[in-house]
């Protein structure tokens, strides 16, 4: 007998080694795990890279008085150094303006569009979208008499990233509105335009209700398209402004605005002069396809938005729409006055648009401090949302903008890394309907996300004045550093991971604490029998 119990402690020596460092060896690892987690859901770092650069030739030429503003950017799918960015021009006349980069958004050529054979020379309002094949995809609307109205709408495409055109071929008809085109992900093939059709317009207003969001859909690359549909409910009488985007699961999504009973702007009660904004609510509307468009689904996204600035009804203010599909969530940004005055809100689902969580406040201020507003947002592959958006905060007399580009790597749940984008500032009152008291910086700003940069593009100011109003396109690029940011769902289970080491760690001490506890006494019990 004392030769096994000299066995038998020989044994546990051996144990009392093992165990403890295994043991220590979860809790460092967990408890690492954890920490490493935490790291990445918050080091992140954005630094604009360099100076601001125009991109429209015109914004060096002291005796162009241009108003180049409203920018859509796009990249090629199979070049990621093609760049193509479109924008209307305001005045002297109302034109187009086409700028295509091939090194990455360096440098620009200006690209003219062709108008097609018969109609008048005002090409207006133009957007783009890549196919998956690398096809650049153009529309614009023909304005036609001295009321500028909608004529026609064209698409165009280009095979070499924009350098040279196809003649362009005529979509839609008469009276449409913010049109927007938009590029099947998963099919060369597949395209969709969406816009508000009017029947009849008076001037900067809409003198019926009713007016419908509609679709159209090309299965030929544009040649031939669909039956237009309609998106939005009937029951919306005053909609405007859809933004939409076509996800990789199939799914189509519009976001639109419902100005309710918003006669000051959609019915021009305000007479294209400035001064307070309605003093209603609006709605964001989020509908959604899942059958190529033919039937629609709404989903409230906020039905108390609380309107900032009175706008005219033709060119308005656009909320901003993001889709991560392979996260299943949906984003919504757009500005809001129901913290004081105008600040930069972003709703966020995740359950693809059915249902969306409370709106968070963009930008980090206090809540009295100026105006933000037109935010454009973006997702990058690996999940973070970026949004870019003007900010007058500086200017205690909220007049002079800057750019600001605020992230989130949660989700939309916290934007706590903001970075200047401009690096001047620029005045807010100069562009057209300034004489009115009403400036307009356009309905959008483009942003393109990625990794570990973003590329944003904005209407900017400072080579203008209220009596020239010009206007230019200006860019920046803002860099991501620190530990690469993960995705929120990454995150969480590099938490759960780590505390499941550490428990594990934990549970197997304890269990080696106890043994040890109960060794002697089963030790004295068998010296008993012995």
């Amino acid at each position: 007998m004392p030769l096994r119990f000299r066995r038998l402690r020989s044994g546990n020596a051996r144990n009392a080694l093992l165990v403890p460092l295994i043991a220590g060896g979860l809790l460092l690892s967990g408890g690492g795990t954890f920490l490493v987690a935490n790291a990445l859901d918050k080091d992140l770092t954005a630094t604009r890279h360099g100076a601001n650069y125009p991109i429209n030739a015109s914004a060096l030429d002291p005796a162009d008085f241009s108003s180049n503003n409203s920018p859509s950017v796009v990249t090629n799918p199979r070049d990621p150094s093609n760049v193509v960015v479109a924008n209307r021009v305001d005045t002297p006349r109302f034109s187009c303006a086409l700028h295509v980069s091939h090194d990455g958004a360096s440098t620009w050529s200006q690209v003219e569009l062709p108008i097609p054979r018969g109609e008048q020379p005002k090409c207006y309002a133009p957007d783009l979208a890549f196919s998956p094949d690398g096809t650049l995809r153009v529309v614009y609307v023909t304005l036609i008499g001295r009321g500028n109205v909608p004529h026609a709408v064209w698409t165009l495409s280009s095979t070499d990233g924009g350098t040279t055109l196809s003649e362009p071929t005529k979509a839609l008809g008469e009276l449409a509105f913010q049109v927007r085109i938009t590029a099947d992900p998963a099919d060369d093939e597949r395209l969709y335009l969406t816009w508000l059709q009017a029947e009849q317009t008076a001037t900067l207003a809409f003198p019926e209700t009713g007016y419908p969001i509609m679709i159209a859909t090309s299965s030929d690359a544009g040649t031939t398209w669909s039956e237009p549909q309609r998106v939005s409910d009937p029951a919306r009488e005053r909609v405007i402004a859809p933004t939409t985007v076509a996800a990789s699961n199939g799914s189509i999504y519009v976001l639109y605005l419902d100005l309710a009973d918003d006669r000051l702007d959609y019915g021009g009660g305000h007479q294209g002069l400035g001064g307070p904004p309605y003093d209603g609510f609006w709605q964001l509307v989020l509908a959604r396809s899942d059958d190529g468009g033919t039937h629609w689904e709404e989903t409230l996204v906020d039905g108390a938005v609380v309107p900032t600035e009175r706008f005219v009804v033709f060119i308005p203010p656009s909320p901003s729409l993001a889709v991560d599909a392979a996260r299943n969530r949906v984003y919504v940004a757009f500005h809001d006055a129901r913290a004081g005055d105008s600040d930069i809100w972003v709703w966020a689902s995740d359950d693809a648009g059915e249902d969306f969580a409370r709106p968070v406040r963009v930008n980090s201020g206090p809540l009295t401090d100026g105006t933000q507003q037109l935010p454009q947002v973006d997702v990058a592959p690996n999940g973070r949302v970026d949004i870019v958006y003007y900010d007058r905060s500086r200017d205690p007399a909220d007049l002079m903008n800057e750019v600001m580009l605020s992230s989130s790597i949660d989700g939309g749940e916290t934007f706590d890394t903001h970075v200047d984008v401009s690096d001047s500032s620029f005045d807010s009152r100069v562009g057209f309907g300034n004489d009115r008291d009403m400036p307009t910086l356009g309905t959008r700003l483009g942003l393109l996300s990625t990794d570990r940069r973003a590329l944003a593009v904005w209407t900017d100011t400072r080579q203008g004045s209220k009596l020239t109003r010009k206007q230019d396109i200006v860019r920046a690029v803002v860099q991501f550093s620190g530990l690469p940011p993960l995705s929120p769902e990454a995150v969480t289970m590099l938490r759960i991971g780590g505390l499941a080491l550490a428990a594990a760690g934990v549970a197997l001490a304890a269990r080696r604490i106890v043994s040890t506890w109960r060794l002697p006494r089963i030790t004295r019990r068998r010296r008993t029998e012995a």
